[in-house]
């Protein structure tokens, strides 16, 4: 790979290579070259799966800053003459959803249904599948895939039933969500195509409601926008698709992750097991430390400016690790340590300001759930391979396993 470069002045042309971005799409630990970066060039160029040219930001406050910093936007990036990190955006909604909810009156609706109280999933409930998952693999014996029967499985419950989704139809929609979120891989076309399978399943779904009897989100605001018409069937449908896709993939990718973490150390599986009140702080620092970010957070510079040591144009890309952010020792002390006293804990997992993540609740309760849950129904839980014998799931925009093999 070739060396990151440092930010250019406009009078001096980048004469080496730049190196590609992403630099690794595994979670076992943090790129040794964001790392790099993060130490002696926190804003560098780089050249991105889409063949273009970003500026990589590695460090804690510049991402913090960029991320509240409205002259840094968004939704821009949804047009079609726009830069792309990966493949090209099908269309503005998928890209900005809840400003697009909220200028048709439905963003509240989806903001409660994500909120602290979440109506379709009461922690009893959420516990209730988690267990089922787990017993499914207690039966078929040992080895048995953590991921498959915990990660992907809680995921999938948690945003079937509150989209209101058929359960069955998990595996349908996991594999075209996996195949959404796959960099590299696929040509424009096959991921056009595949989004159209997402995105017609959701309109198909939403056009079988009764009206006034919702199974779930995805009717509730079928129903509101029937009486409102803010959205097109077309854009309500890619919305409620990018509800599922997103929220299934990052989840899974984060339960599988942190899982991972969690097994590699077993004084902190005996620790919480004695004090199962003490899982929020674990999972604010498994969130911190979780390495689950394969492509980066885009955004798009709307005015000439200064950021860091470098100069950027108008019209540059910007890419966010918040993954490198949250290993800056710069705002965490040991920030390489797995410390779940940490505190006070201010990582970038969720963003920050008006971009943050508005599915922060849904991950923080039921992690907490789903791991209180893992912890007492398998107390002998351990890994059945190294941690490097771990396969990954190559190319992935949310970073995941492609088997967690345990035993117990």
């Amino acid at each position: 790979m070739s060396a990151p470069q440092a930010p250019a002045t406009d009078h001096t042309p980048h004469e080496l290579p730049l190196p590609h971005y992403p630099f690794s799409t595994k979670g076992d630990r943090l790129a040794p070259e964001l790392a790099d970066l993060q130490g002696r060039c926190p804003v560098a160029r780089v050249r991105t799966n889409s063949g273009g040219e970003a500026w990589l930001v590695t460090g804690y406050e510049l991402a913090r800053d960029i991320l509240r910093d409205r002259a840094f936007a968004r939704s821009v990036l949804g047009e079609s003459d726009s830069p792309t990190q990966d493949a090209p955006i099908l269309a503005p909604e998928l890209l900005d959803a809840m400003n697009h909810l909220q200028q048709a009156g439905l963003r509240d609706e989806v903001l409660a249904a994500l909120g602290r109280n979440q109506p379709e999933l009461p922690a009893d409930s959420v516990a209730e599948v988690t267990r089922a998952g787990l017993d499914a693999m207690l039966a078929e014996g040992t080895p048995g895939d953590l991921h498959r029967h915990f990660a992907e499985w809680v995921a999938a419950q948690c945003m079937c039933r509150l989209l209101g989704l058929p359960f069955g139809d998990r595996e349908w929609l996991a594999e075209r969500a996996d195949k959404d979120l796959t960099m590299v891989t696929y040509s424009d076309e096959e991921l056009a195509t595949n989004w159209e399978e997402i995105r017609a399943y959701m309109a198909a779904f939403m056009a079988a409601r009764t009206p006034g009897r919702p199974r779930g989100l995805a009717d509730r605001l079928a129903d509101l926008n029937a009486s409102g018409q803010g959205l097109t069937d077309e854009q309500l449908s890619n919305i409620v698709a990018v509800l599922f896709v997103s929220g299934y993939e990052d989840f899974a990718s984060f339960l599988g992750v942190a899982a991972l973490n969690l097994l590699q150390r077993p004084e902190d599986f005996a620790a919480l097991r004695a004090r199962p009140e003490t899982m929020p702080q674990y999972v604010e620092e498994l969130l911190r430390c979780s390495v689950v970010l394969g492509n980066a957070i885009p955004r798009f510079v709307t005015q000439d400016t200064k950021l860091g040591p470098a100069s950027v144009k108008a019209g540059d890309l910007i890419l966010l690790s918040l993954d490198a952010a949250n290993f800056d020792p710069v705002a965490f002390a040991d920030a390489a340590d797995f410390d779940p006293t940490r505190s006070p804990n201010p990582h970038l997992r969720f963003g920050r300001g008006r971009h943050h993540c508005p599915g922060a609740h849904l991950v923080r309760r039921h992690s907490d759930t789903a791991f209180r849950v893992l912890l007492a129904h398998i107390p002998t839980l351990r890994l059945a391979a190294p941690i490097a014998e771990i396969p990954w799931h190559p190319n992935r925009m949310a970073i995941t396993p492609a088997a967690i093999p345990v035993t117990w």
